[in-house]
């Protein structure tokens, strides 16, 4: 039998009041990516062969994180029934399986939808499979009601259920997988006769079994079916996506000093025998190689660590740092577009933008590049083997040759040659018992005031 296709609708219409925030709640950040796009990415990973977004009207920054998948816009927002109606143009004369989820509930897992699909493929071949789960609360949450068989009967919101309904706790997660031959047939017979005057595509399963479909139900997991509509909620999604990727990062290799206190961008890229020290941060667009350590208090975006490197405590690395094999960054340096090749070190104190710091090179304490003269910025290169002094400001543009030795406390703001030493320090002059004097004098006048 051939497999049928599968289609999904992320419902995205929902303005967020809750949020107190003009960004659309669904593009509020989780791991450093919008939190649709953590759904987008499951769904393609899921292996779906369409995926419509639902959005209301003027949201084009929606539309633009989802791109190149199609949006369809909800001109007024009734009810999810509603806004699956939609899509109409893309359900019309689909006969697969048509998965239905929400843009703000965006942890559900592959596996999870994997299932759902399974369970609408069963021999009992169900119109509707919906994914219940178990929260600690019930509270707002519509309930599952099952027949005495186990199978789907109805759903049936907490605003319109008895006081007995009420204490099911298999509750409705919103995500339902349904059997599109049928779904407009069923869209188009849900009414909006209810406490809150919306179409409810809960309805569906009632409309279902009328026709003498069987309807069933999956359950989930309470930490894949977080909804977000608040800061709060945000704060609790953002937790569970971390743990995600700490244990996966352990799972892959990495050892995780205190895992609790480690912060990972969606796209953090960790090789074997990495090791993380305390209070690490990682924002988008890391790369470490394997047997990298990143020590405590570091902050990473947009950098790549090759193997062996060390890095930290409490380095900074902005976007463009690359640290070579071997090399160290340590404690409070901020790296910022430039390269430390192989074996080069800048240990301490020092801020290097723009520039190249050749392989094996020193940087002493206090070191900085000038690579922005208040209009432009201009490139800084440290050859192999330069030794550069403590207390060094290098005004780009400018280059130091391989091997060459600048004296501590200059502003080198000229070319320095190969194996050169340069430094542009002022004449030492030094005035025999001044010192003294001067004490001696500031005592006398102490004493007359």
């Amino acid at each position: 039998m051939t497999k049928k296709k599968t289609t999904a609708i992320v419902l995205a219409a929902g303005l967020g009041t809750r949020m107190k925030s003009a960004l659309p709640k669904v593009l509020h950040p989780l791991a450093g990516r919008p939190m649709i796009g953590h759904l987008m990415e499951t769904l393609e990973i899921a292996g779906f062969d369409k995926t419509v977004v639902v959005t209301a009207s003027g949201m084009d920054d929606v539309a633009a994180a989802v791109g190149p998948h199609p949006c369809v816009i909800q001109q007024e927002q009734l009810g999810t029934a509603h806004a699956v109606l939609a899509a109409r143009d893309h359900l019309d004369g689909f006969d697969g399986e048509v998965v239905v989820l929400y843009g703000d509930t965006p942890l559900i897992t592959v596996e999870t939808l994997h299932a759902l699909l399974a369970a609408r493929r069963g021999p009992d071949n169900p119109a509707v499979v919906v994914l219940g789960f178990r929260p600690d609360d019930a509270g707002a949450y519509g309930r599952l009601i099952l027949d005495q068989g186990g199978h789907l009967n109805a759903i049936v919101e907490a605003r319109e259920a008895t006081d007995g309904q009420l204490k099911i706790d298999l509750c409705n997660s919103g995500v339902m997988a349904l059997d599109g031959a049928v779904l407009l047939g069923i869209l188009n017979r849900i009414g909006n006769d209810n406490a809150k005057g919306e179409y409810y595509l809960t309805d569906a399963v009632a409309l279902a079994r009328e026709d003498g479909r069987t309807c069933a139900y999956v359950e989930g997991d309470v930490s894949e079916l977080t909804g977000v509509n608040s800061r709060a909620e945000l704060a609790v999604a953002e937790e569970i996506v971390q743990e995600r990727l700490r244990a996966s990062a352990m799972a892959n290799g990495a050892t995780l000093l205190d895992p609790k206190t480690v912060w990972f961008s969606f796209d953090t890229r960790l090789g074997r025998d990495v090791t993380i020290g305390p209070n690490v941060f990682f924002g988008p667009g890391v790369v470490v190689a394997d047997n990298v350590e990143v020590r405590a208090f570091s902050h990473l975006e947009g950098a790549t660590l090759e193997e062996g490197a060390v890095v930290g405590p409490f380095a900074r690395l902005r976007p463009g740092a690359r640290v070579g094999k071997d090399a160290r960054v340590g404690n409070f340096v901020e790296v910022k577009n430039a390269t430390i090749e192989t074996g080069a070190k800048v240990n301490h104190l020092s801020y290097v933008g723009d520039a190249r710091v050749g392989a094996k090179a020193n940087i002493g304490a206090g070191t900085i590049t000038c690579n922005y003269d208040g209009f432009s910025k201009s490139h800084t290169d440290i050859g192999a083997g330069a030794f550069i002094g403590s207390n060094t400001a290098l005004v780009a543009p400018v280059s130091v040759g391989d091997g060459a030795i600048i004296g501590a406390g200059s502003v080198i703001a000229e070319d320095v040659g190969v194996d050169s030493v340069a430094l542009t320090r002022a004449t030492h002059k030094e005035v025999k018992g001044g010192a003294k004097r001067i004490r001696n004098r500031k005592t006398r006048e102490k004493g007359k005031s």
